[in-house]
């Protein structure tokens, strides 16, 4: 399992009408575009990237590869992920690797950008949570029982029943 993994900036929270400090988006997909997981984190540092690849890794297994672009705090992150792991991660900083995760961002801040900020922290969290499931749905990444392939619309309703 090989994953794509990189951070964008979100637009500010504005909290009373002053602006707010940019928020970081990390986000994680597969070698053919399916999401692995995101994490909304109001720093980007060391810290935020080894949370954000922890749960990552706690919910979908650990990859055998990681591509990121030149970001040190990622290559940080990894490394002390690495250092707790019998198997290690295999870490490919190669920027242009990174174009399929790059363009998947570009479908949530389309959603995103239009909505002038948030008003705080949570309902951030919150909405892009759904608006990252709503990606998903569309991506046709939804599992189904019966083995069959629903709309996105049926898969929309299960949702909600």
């Amino acid at each position: 399992m090989r994953w794509r993994a990189d951070s964008t900036k979100l637009k500010p929270c504005a909290a009373a009408g002053r602006y707010g400090q940019w928020k970081y988006l990390y986000r994680a997909v597969d070698k053919a575009g399916n999401t692995i997981d995101f994490l909304l984190r109001a720093q980007r540092d060391k810290a935020a990237a080894r949370r954000f690849f922890e749960k990552a890794i706690a919910q979908h297994g650990q990859p055998d590869t990681v591509t990121i672009d030149g970001s040190a705090s990622n290559l940080a992150a990894l490394h002390d992920v690495n250092a707790q792991r019998e198997t290690p991660i295999t870490i490919r900083q190669v920027k242009y690797l990174n174009n399929i995760v790059e363009q998947d961002h570009r479908a949530i801040k389309c959603l995103t950008r239009p909505m002038l900020g948030f008003k705080d922290f949570r309902c951030a969290r919150i909405l892009l949570g759904g608006i990252e499931l709503m990606h998903m749905i569309a991506k046709g990444q939804m599992q189904c029982r019966e083995g069959r392939n629903p709309s996105a619309a049926e898969q929309f309703y299960s949702l909600a029943a």
